[in-house]
């Protein structure tokens, strides 16, 4: 696998399991428990979770041609406050090509043009520089840290948040998108 390979984005599917349980099992970071998918099972359940969950537009990134999940980027929508915290991964072996910023820059347009989100949030461990890279190339602007957040072995961690209004200008220097595999994009409807 490499980085270079062309990508784009569709909806998630069922059938991506098999596909996520390898993503982490090759160790993929990301705002998702690495413990939560660990056989076939809890893999199924996850995605069955995302593409059930009423009010969470989840969508694939997938290897164009192949049609492999290679990553996820999922907002799980507040429609009673037009907000959306955004969620990303990313298979360890696609890491570079700025493929996460680019995936997650063009849900988060369409999220706030298309989606009738008026804001999008996202929520980092501090020892997770990479996912700060890609809040700010999604044009979220770093909003604070929560000290000692979360504990992970035995340990407190500090979370930064980020976070974009549809008012806000866009960064200077933007992502070129991820192409879309279809039209069918989980926001077309509303």
């Amino acid at each position: 696998m490499t980085g270079s390979a062309p990508v784009q984005l569709r909806l998630l599917r069922a059938t991506d399991a098999p596909a996520v349980l390898a993503a982490f099992h090759a160790g993929t970071v990301g705002m998702a428990d690495p413990g939560e998918v660990t056989d076939e099972a809890s893999a199924r359940a996850y995605v069955d979770g995302l593409v059930q969950a009423e009010g969470t537009d989840a969508v694939a990134v997938v290897e164009r041609g192949t049609d492999t999940l290679i990553g996820l980027v999922a907002v799980v929508r507040d429609e009673a406050h037009g907000t959306g915290a955004l969620t990303a991964w990313l298979h360890q072996g696609w890491r570079g090509d700025a493929i996460m910023s680019r995936a997650a820059t063009t849900v988060a347009d369409a999220e706030l043009a298309e989606g009738g989100l008026e804001r999008i949030e996202l929520a980092h461990r501090a020892d997770s520089p990479t996912a700060g890279a890609v809040a700010r190339a999604a044009g979220l602007r770093h909003e604070g840290t929560q000290r000692g957040r979360l504990r992970a072995g035995g340990r407190r961690l500090d979370v930064h948040r980020y976070g974009r209004l549809a008012t806000d200008p866009l960064p200077e220097e933007r992502v070129r998108p991820l192409p879309w595999a279809s039209d069918a994009r989980p926001w077309a409807d509303r």
